[in-house]
């Protein structure tokens, strides 16, 4: 990806931008960060990555967002809106470089199509092509995994390629106040229980922390 479809893919990003000092990362499309005296969790915006119970895949691309924004990396935000968890959805540039459009690129996650119209979508979806092409990441299984929108709507198979509906996870469905524990929420979650993390952070059940 050129340096100018990078900058493209920042025209369009609404606010004023920030400077943040990472906290941790949630899974491969989150972060914790500080910005002054504020804590704020950054859904990173215009991409989805896979889910933590999608394995390897999830872990694969948390470990990656890492390495892009390492803990105490200090970086840039270009806020855009909150989403319905309360969660500040920005661009996140490292060294003026988006780490955003750097995950979609490195295979590591997928342009969000859905949301797509608040970012230049075609640097967006270019980096998405580049990354089949080569391929990397979650494009080594042909035609990709299980796109995360898919399957944290209907608990589908964690990584098999599919870009329509996706099968109801079947048997029991859990509630947090039931589970007794935090691990086993987070044993569930891996399983493929994926309601089980209302906020997507890659995380069950965090009241019973």
């Amino acid at each position: 990806m050129s340096p100018a479809s990078l900058a493209l893919g920042l025209l369009l990003l609404a606010g004023p931008a920030s400077a943040a000092t990472v906290l941790s990362v949630g899974d491969g499309d989150t972060l914790r960060v500080v910005e002054g005296s504020q804590r704020l969790t950054i859904r990173l915006a215009c991409i989805d990555a896979p889910v933590a119970a999608q394995n390897p895949y999830g872990a694969a691309a948390r470990q990656h967002l890492q390495r892009l924004a390492p803990v105490g990396a200090v970086v840039t935000l270009r806020p855009q809106t909150k989403d319905r968890y309360g969660r500040t959805v920005a661009e996140v540039l490292r060294n003026g470089q988006s780490v955003n459009l750097a995950m979609v690129r490195d295979g590591q996650a997928f342009a969000y199509r859905k949301y797509l119209q608040v970012c230049n979508g075609s640097a967006y979806l270019g980096a998405e092509a580049s990354a089949q092409r080569q391929p990397r990441g979650v494009w080594a299984v042909p035609g990709g995994i299980t796109r995360p929108w898919v399957f944290r709507r209907g608990g589908g198979p964690a990584s098999t390629s599919s870009t329509g509906s996706a099968p109801l996870l079947a048997g029991r469905r859990y509630r947090c106040r039931d589970i007794g524990s935090y691990g086993r929420g987070q044993e569930l979650l891996r399983q493929g229980h994926t309601y089980l993390d209302a906020n997507e952070d890659g995380q069950a059940c965090e009241s019973l922390r």
